[in-house]
């Protein structure tokens, strides 16, 4: 028996494969930069490692690779795993990226059900945070420069859960439809009525909540931590900044809004030479004694000015990871789905950023006048061109 793992032809290499991708992709496309910046195919080893005979015994499965990218793309792309197996069978430049040939068709959705399932039976959010630090690895090991400030933040994302309909069905003795889901209550909001007319209503919705550290300098993500959705930032930052400490990112300050205004965060921080650049809540400036002074010297830094007008930062990936990429609502039922959810909801997200920062080429078209960003791609020419 051969020590090698077996899997299916995909036709790359063939004339409908290389040969012909070779004359009508074009170079600058964002997959193209996408698919020459990584080394995707060292993920063969750890991926293979999901599937039960690894390639070596039964029915020869897909290279692990293209699904894994294949679910990835579905993140990018904000689409079902149904419309995903149709862009993949239709769409040229995708079927490059995943390695198929033009005549070979695209597996079918249910092998990425498949897929998540094995993740989720083999440690696979370990393997998925591993991927994540190894895309970052190898960003920086292109010239990719992360700034000293990292910013705290946490975003929600809604469980596929009505609540009326669930406390219907646990008066009934049913269980919750969610069971790790918690209850979210974001205050009142101005909605829009269908007829037009601005109200107040109270948001209150089962949820979840990641945590992220953004680089302010960059805006890639380095670290997250995916909780249910009553997790308190400030118990959290700990775990988030303990995974980046992991990863030696020469951080040298954190910030962060009133939320992360926590003693025992600034004392750990403390502990790890590392300056706590966290908005103040009042009671530590206003209160009559001697105390205040350390946090009024604070206060007047100016690296904690700088700190607090980097706090947008954080916010910038949020909006369009919830518009565009379904970061809004869970895909799936139950927190270790959530995490599998984030981290490549989050991992689509630097994945943008980090090919518009090495090559200039972008996912989207470029904003254009004073919204424009200003940046020096690291390669002043595309590399494969």
């Amino acid at each position: 028996m051969s020590s090698q793992p077996r899997f299916q032809d995909t036709g790359k290499g063939s004339f409908f494969g290389d040969f012909v991708y070779d004359q009508v992709i074009p170079r600058d496309h964002f997959l193209v930069a996408l698919e020459h910046l990584f080394d995707w195919e060292a993920l063969t080893e750890q991926l293979i490692r999901l599937y039960k005979g690894r390639g070596l015994m039964g029915r020869a499965p897909y290279p692990p690779v293209l699904v894994f990218k294949m679910l990835l793309l579905s993140y990018l792309f904000g689409v079902s795993e149904r419309q995903m197996q149709e862009l993949a069978q239709y769409h040229l430049v995708v079927k490059w990226f995943l390695g198929l040939a033009i005549h070979e068709d695209a597996p079918d959705h249910s092998t990425l059900t498949k897929f998540k399932a094995r993740l989720l039976g083999n440690k696979g959010e370990q393997m998925l945070e591993g991927i994540f630090r190894g895309v970052l690895q190898q960003a920086r090991a292109q010239g990719l420069v992360l700034g000293s400030l990292q910013v705290l933040d946490s975003v929600h994302t809604q469980a596929d859960v009505n609540l009326d309909k669930d406390d219907k069905r646990q008066g009934k003795g049913q269980p919750p439809r969610d069971p790790d889901a918690r209850v979210v209550d974001k205050g009142e909001r101005d909605v829009v009525e269908p007829d037009g007319a601005r109200v107040k209503r109270r948001l209150r919705y089962k949820g979840y909540k990641t945590h992220v550290a953004v680089n302010a300098q960059t805006g890639i993500v380095t670290s997250l931590s995916a909780t249910p959705g009553n997790r308190a930032d400030n118990k959290e930052a700990a775990q988030v900044i303990g995974r980046d400490q992991e990863q030696d990112l020469g951080v040298v300050a954190y910030g962060g809004d009133k939320a992360y205004d926590d003693t025992d965060l600034f004392a750990r921080l403390e502990a790890l030479g590392v300056n706590a650049y966290f908005h103040l809540r009042r009671f530590r400036t206003q209160k009559r004694d001697p105390n205040k002074e350390v946090w009024l010297a604070l206060l007047a830094k100016p690296e904690y000015q700088a700190a607090y007008e980097q706090r947008y930062r954080v916010e910038q990936p949020f909006g369009s990871l919830k518009q565009k990429h379904g970061l809004g609502r869970c895909r799936y039922l139950g927190l270790a789905r959530y995490r599998i959810q984030a981290l490549l909801t989050f991992l689509v997200s630097n994945l943008k950023r980090m090919v518009k920062l090495l090559t200039g080429l972008t996912y989207r078209p470029l904003a254009k006048g004073r919204r424009a960003e200003k940046l020096r791609p690291v390669y002043a020419s595309l590399p494969w061109a």
